[in-house]
């Protein structure tokens, strides 16, 4: 499975510090720890996330990939790189429809041939050698070894790959115990004299059928994986194969791959958008639901951003590319839901250390259950028979498997929903949360005010507005935006600014014409001694109305006062009482005044309110919190937020805000409404439950059965169990866990009544 360029390879590994790899060989958790263990023993690796259900790992850091691909070779396994997403997953496709077809074949030949022996078993007497029938068992014996090593060879080059590095995996109790029950059934046939006549019997099928059972249910487990990737693959098809570029000489259709920054493309009715660019003519509406999980379409015109993924569903344009490749907003998004999905819980670190005591463990009761049936009956075939059987039932799949399965499908699901999850650790810290703090400007609020009012001591508001917008422009601040929106609904042009300084929290400062201008809040103001006197009444009015006001100070003299008003979303009040509803203490924690932050939360379900808050406060808010034993979800947007959502237990920003904010979050919400919080939590907690459910199922299994399987029955009710029963068992463990798993891949958030 050859599909990377290693040139290509390099330079993503160089631009990104991380390394995806395709792993070929994974088996069980046990694999999954001593390759990771491997991983993280090579220079420069800083930290590894092996995923067993997709067979791929993730790895940050700068090292040799020569030496990460000997260091795997060396543990038994192999790898490619991935460079191209869509190439690995069409041949991944592949590659998965070749293992179901090998499992299955290997399956139906190994069972045929199995369950033909047993019937002319019961067709004539039971399987055991005696003088007559004895050369004729060798050669069946030699037939059967023939058919294993068709339909086991997998299972028995593993184990001898593992026993070499001197590791024990779920390969390994497969190949131990139909090859113990080969090897005792072939000595039986070459030495039947030697052995008592109750232990005559033979156990050839049992070791096809054991086969040929494992390999049916490790093709089901495998075509149940293979649902578990398709809403990720779904995001990947979201970009078309090709995209229409418009140049000097006309339009033409080239491959998406060919589609370089700044080229003109066309957009029609019904066309997927192929990279992000920029409206440059023409309008249209956009369905964005594939991205967002907004059900309405939005109406974009020239200026606007339109984002790869997203379908045109009315109108036609021309959009200048600006983000192409893996620089889209898409391919950014499919990163960081497989980067989630290779993440792991505390609760799976745990499993893994469970699991790499599992095996040895199971190899130590087979050996210790064989030895006391052996002391007690003195027969060597109930001593064979409960040492197969304890090694086939055991199941460390089912465990490897738990955790891994119920994180890909909610992952996936959660970015179908609109919400994007940095690692999986933050689904299981928020379901234990119990205070959520909000940011209230672009958050609880639209985040698009306007200037609703402008107030001049000259009454030249043009000039005021001019000077104002030169300071801010270039600033994505909600507030900067609301005023360099009104000054482009004036036509006003922006003037050079030196000097300039961002003031967190306060406001902005800079030069325009060698005048020192000051634009910011009242605190600022004061702080720079500006006498205010004439717009204190209009500032305390306008602020128990709910309004944002920014005064504009020139040579430290007020020129003017922007009155801004920002909306309150329209679904945040029914969110925040759904929230409320299910027991968190909702806060509202703000840099804005205290008049204002009243106004707006007084017709919300907020329970309190901490207003003229710097950004460093904010990170002592949250951290008083946690003293007081509040597990803290900090939902927010802006740079003055990063600190804050880096401190909570967990951070949760809205992908409109800045991208500091995205960066330290755990969760970003693509769909920008607090209903999205919400959603996340629910699903958090349904993430976790799953997870729940297939740990309990998996240790149940192996609590009860491995138990069973050592004859714990047999003295009270002579219950022995088959060998064969046990790999049904086996198998249906594995496939129970990943059944289950893939339940959250239809999960819908549930409507709950205000």
């Amino acid at each position: 499975m050859d599909f990377s360029d290693p040139v290509a390879a390099e330079n993503l590994i160089k631009s990104q510090d991380q390394i995806n790899l395709q792993l070929n060989g994974l088996n069980c958790a046990t694999c999954v720890v001593k390759l990771q263990n491997a991983l993280q023993s090579v220079d420069q690796v800083e930290f590894v996330q092996i995923n067993l259900a997709e067979q791929t790992a993730l790895i940050k850091g700068k090292p040799n990939t020569e030496q990460l691909l000997n260091v795997i070779h060396q543990a038994g396994y192999s790898a490619e790189i991935i460079v191209d997403e869509q190439q690995y997953r069409q041949i991944n496709k592949q590659y998965i429809q070749q293992e179901i077809k090998n499992r299955k074949w290997q399956g139906l030949v190994a069972c045929f041939f199995g369950f033909l022996m047993m019937i002319w078993s019961i067709l004539d007497n039971e399987m055991t050698v005696n003088q007559h029938n004895r050369l004729f068992w060798l050669v069946i014996g030699f037939f059967t070894l023939i058919i294993m090593l068709y339909s086991g060879r997998h299972f028995y080059q593993s184990a001898v790959k593992n026993l070499n590095k001197a590791t024990l995996t779920m390969d390994t109790l497969v190949a131990l115990s139909t090859g113990v029950a080969w090897l005792y059934s072939m000595l039986l046939c070459a030495f039947y004299t030697d052995f008592p006549e109750q232990s005559h019997h033979l156990y050839f099928e049992s070791s096809l059928i054991i086969l040929g059972l494992i390999n049916f249910g490790k093709a089901l487990e495998a075509k149940a994986k293979k649902r578990s990737s398709v809403a990720l693959e779904r995001l990947l098809n979201l970009t078309p194969p090709t995209a229409f570029v418009v140049d000097k000489h006309g339009e033409r259709e080239i491959p998406l791959s060919a589609v370089q920054k700044s080229m003109i493309l066309r957009l029609k009715v019904g066309n997927k958008v192929p990279v992000d660019g920029v409206i440059v003519q023409g309008n249209g509406w956009f369905d964005e639901s594939m991205l967002t999980g907004e059900p309405l379409p939005l109406q974009k015109k020239q200026g606007d951003k339109i984002n790869a993924g997203t379908i045109i569903t009315d109108g036609t344009l021309l959009f200048r590319a600006e983000q192409v490749g893996n620089q889209t907003r898409l391919a950014n998004i499919i990163h960081l839901v497989r980067q989630a999905q290779s993440s792991k819980p505390k609760i799976a670190l745990l499993v893994d250390k469970i699991v790499a005591w599992f095996v040895p463990t199971v190899l130590v009761i087979a050996s210790l259950s064989s030895v006391i049936w052996f002391y007690f009956t003195a027969q060597i075939s109930y001593a064979l028979v409960i040492f197969t059987t304890v090694l086939i039932i055991a199941c460390p799949c089912a465990l490897g498997l738990a955790t891994p399965m119920s994180i890909i499908g909610g992952v996936a699901r959660a970015a179908e929903l609109g919400i994007l999850v940095r690692d999986a650790d933050a689904i299981q810290k928020a379901t234990t949360a119990n205070t959520l703090v909000f940011d209230k400007t672009g958050t609880i609020t639209q985040g698009k005010p306007k200037v609703v009012a402008l107030y001049c001591v000259d009454d030249n508001e043009n000039d005021a507005l001019r000077l104002a917008a030169s300071l801010e422009q270039g600033s994505t601040h909600p507030l900067a935006k609301a005023i360099l929106d009104l000054a482009d609904n004036r036509s006003l042009s922006t003037l050079p600014v030196s000097q300039f300084q961002n003031l967190v929290g306060l406001g902005v400062q800079g030069y325009v014409h060698e005048q020192h201008l000051l634009l910011g809040n009242r605190v600022l103001m004061e702080k720079e001694y500006v006498d205010l006197k004439d717009f204190l009444f209009i500032d305390e009015r306008s602020s128990r109305q709910g309004a944002t006001t920014v005064f504009l100070a020139i040579d430290k003299k007020i020129t003017a006062l922007f009155v801004i008003q920002d909306p309150i979303r329209e679904d945040s009040f029914a969110s925040l009482q759904q929230l409320k509803n299910q027991g968190y203490q909702l806060i509202m924690l703000t840099g804005d005044q205290k008049k204002t932050a009243d106004f707006i939360a007084k017709d919300l379900p907020i329970q309190q309110v901490i207003a003229n808050v710097m950004p460093e406060d904010k990170v002592k808010v949250i951290k008083q919190l946690q003293t007081d034993d509040c597990k803290v979800i900090m939902v927010g947007d802006g740079i003055n937020d990063a600190p804050a959502l880096a401190q909570a237990n967990v951070g949760i920003a809205m992908s409109s805000g800045s991208d500091i904010a995205i960066e330290v979050a755990d969760l970003t919400l693509i769909r920008h409404s607090i209903s999205a919080v919400a959603d996340s939590l629910i699903l958090s907690k349904a993430i976790v439950r799953n997870m729940k459910q297939n740990l309990f199922a998996a240790f149940i299994y192996n609590i009860i059965c491995i138990p069973v399987a050592a004859g714990a029955l047999y003295p009270t009710w002579g219950i022995l169990l088959n060998p064969m029963i046990a790999g049904v068992a086996m198998a249906l463990s594995s496939i129970s866990v990943v059944t289950n798993a893939n339940r959250l891949l239809k999960f819908n958030i549930p409507k709950i009544k205000i």
